[in-house]
């Protein structure tokens, strides 16, 4: 049975990500988000479709990261963005 992403899995994604692969979360927001000079970035939350993140370039602002696909479980988020990074590199 797969588990979907739901609010739980979502928040603990989130923080692996903000506490561990903060370097990741920043290149995400350059690479796709087309932001060249920032801060910070932070995730928010992460969904099916795509992802959420907080950007400091003087000022915090929301940006919204699509997947090219749809998200089956949190196994596949895990893979989508690892793949995300080593794109984004």
């Amino acid at each position: 049975m797969t588990e979907i992403i739901t609010q739980a899995i979502s928040d603990r994604i989130c923080k692996h990500m903000n506490d561990d692969h903060q370097d990741a979360v920043k290149l995400y927001a350059q690479y796709y988000g087309k932001i060249d000079t920032l801060e910070t970035a932070k995730m928010l939350s992460i969904d099916p479709q795509g992802m959420y993140l907080i950007i400091d370039n003087h000022e915090e602002n929301p940006l919204r990261i699509e997947f090219d696909h749809t998200l089956t479980d949190a196994k596949d988020a895990h893979t989508t963005l690892v793949e995300m990074m080593k794109q984004a590199k």
